[in-house]
């Protein structure tokens, strides 16, 4: 430590058979782990780093793919590198509300229309939604942040033509329940949730700002309205490293 109590790893252990990018993976897991480097703080540039530890920018970046593939870190594209938050406790119940779960949890709640597209519903959409097959929806992919960090992307698909224009509500409010009540929807309930596990996708995995390969919880819901007419099929995908989930009774 320094003079100005500044104990951050910079010296790195040469010749003793561990590799450089994984002294400096430990040493940054380290400050943040004990505070640090704080939740939502941005890490210096690659060029920083390098200078800081004495090597080359490559070694750097194998360094936070690490810390990223740990869940402790995510690079989002032209901003940089910045600390995850601690994870999102999401209760799982009979009226689960994005929006309502983030902000009890202090942070800004947003959901971002990726694309929307009306169309015949596949057969396991229409059975979630007790409709014929190939009834009409409207099929809409969101992703959705808690203070700008993705938390979850979904595809959810609403019958038409009862919800025509609901996704032009939707980019506009940035939640699904206050697009519902423009729609006069005021209440609705969750009548299923089915969860599973898989791999992100490459895909999937840029629209999430995570490193690919990493944990996703998956999420297939049923929503109804206040008279039990089914209303919203949802498949959801949300971020093992960032959410807990907390199913209720």
């Amino acid at each position: 430590m320094d003079e100005g109590g500044d104990n951050r790893v910079t010296a790195l252990s040469r010749g003793e058979g561990l590799a450089a990018w994984r002294q400096i993976a430990d040493g940054l897991e380290g400050e943040i782990r004990a505070g640090q480097l704080a939740p939502g703080a941005q890490l210096p540039t690659e060029a920083a780093l390098a200078a800081r530890f004495g090597v080359n920018r490559h070694t750097v970046r194998r360094a936070l793919a690490v810390l990223a593939e740990r869940g402790l870190v995510r690079a989002t594209q032209g901003r940089g590198t910045f600390v995850e938050a601690p994870r999102l406790a999401y209760p799982i119940g009979p009226r689960t509300r994005f929006s309502e779960i983030v902000s009890r949890a202090g942070r800004e709640a947003w959901g971002d229309l990726i694309a929307a597209a009306e169309g015949p519903a596949e057969a396991e959409v229409a059975a979630d939604l007790g409709l014929p097959p190939g009834a009409a929806v409207l099929d809409l992919l969101t992703v959705h942040r808690a203070d700008g960090t993705p938390i979850s992307t979904a595809r959810t698909c609403l019958p038409l033509p009862r919800f025509a224009g609901f996704d032009r509500a939707y980019a506009a409010l940035g939640s699904i329940t206050r697009a519902y009540a423009e729609f006069g929807v005021a209440d609705y309930t969750r009548l299923s949730t089915r969860i599973g596990a898989r791999l992100a996708s490459a895909e999937e995995a840029a629209r999430l700002d995570l490193a690919p390969g990493r944990v996703l919880i998956s999420l297939a819901s049923v929503n109804v309205d206040a008279d039990g007419i089914r209303i919203q099929a949802t498949r959801g995908l949300f971020v093992a490293d960032r959410v807990e989930l907390v199913v209720e009774g």
